[in-house]
């Protein structure tokens, strides 16, 4: 049995064009093309897709993915690693929710509030160490307070801000474009303002080119940041793009 290019976008929540690009980069080839030209999908397609997906979700770009997918050929060790990274999430998502629901559980009743419940799963100093060292302990103390002091609805405006930021970034550094062209360098605008936008860090103050300059280089170093921007090759796009804007804007 097998699928056409319709059916499977459908099936998979994304989109005829995504999947036509895929088979453009050599990602994701159809199992035959028939006399009409349409693209139909078997089950080993459908299971190499779910695979892609997942990585894209993990926040790696095309060439990361193909080359993921290149070394882990064996499907079934591949998806139960992916199993075990999405079972840990569950966990700590569901650790998350199970506190806030004590939480409101107990302010509805008028009940003192435990710290020691309040804020399982949750880690908002894993980075602490880190932070300090790179820009200093009041870089941490002004960021800190400032995301403490968000509410909800504030945080999550901000997190959805970065999700689009990166995935923009992503998308630019796949499709080819220069990283000093008009594409990307609105991209560095935007980047530079959401830097500025943390009260703590360089981008806030004075010396940005200078800071610019080395969290680029971070991002390419450091495979939690490269991660971030699809990968290696997509974290020196974003690296170079940045560069472009601060040799010109600052």
């Amino acid at each position: 049995m097998d699928w056409s290019v319709q059916q499977v976008a459908k099936i998979a929540g994304t989109t005829s064009r995504t999947l036509r690009h895929y088979d453009a980069v050599g990602l994701l080839k159809p199992s035959r093309v028939g006399e009409n030209g349409y693209r139909y999908y078997d089950q080993a397609a459908l299971l190499r897709l779910q695979r892609i997906l997942l990585l894209r979700d993990l926040g790696l770009g095309l060439p990361a993915i193909a080359e993921v997918l290149d070394q882990e050929q064996e499907a079934e060790p591949a998806l139960a690693g992916h199993l075990e990274w999405l079972r840990q999430e569950q966990d700590r998502l569901a650790r998350q929710i199970a506190s806030v629901q004590h939480t409101l559980t107990e302010i509805k009743a008028g009940r003192e509030l435990m710290a020691e419940t309040m804020f399982d799963g949750f880690d908002h100093t894993q980075y602490k160490g880190e932070v300090e060292e790179r820009w200093g302990k009041e870089a941490y103390t002004q960021g800190n307070a400032w995301w403490r002091g968000m509410g909800a609805a504030e945080k999550d405006a901000w997190k959805e801000r970065s999700t689009r930021l990166s995935q923009d970034w992503v998308t630019a550094a796949e499709s080819g474009v220069a990283p000093d062209g008009p594409e990307a360098q609105d991209l560095a605008r935007r980047h530079v303002e959401w830097l500025a936008g943390i009260p703590g860090t360089p981008a806030a103050g004075v010396n940005v080119k200078e800071y610019l300059s080395g969290l680029g280089e971070m991002y390419v170093a450091d495979p939690r940041f490269a991660a971030n921007y699809g990968g290696p090759a997509g974290a020196a796009f974003v690296r170079d793009a940045l560069q472009a804007y601060a040799d010109k804007h600052l």
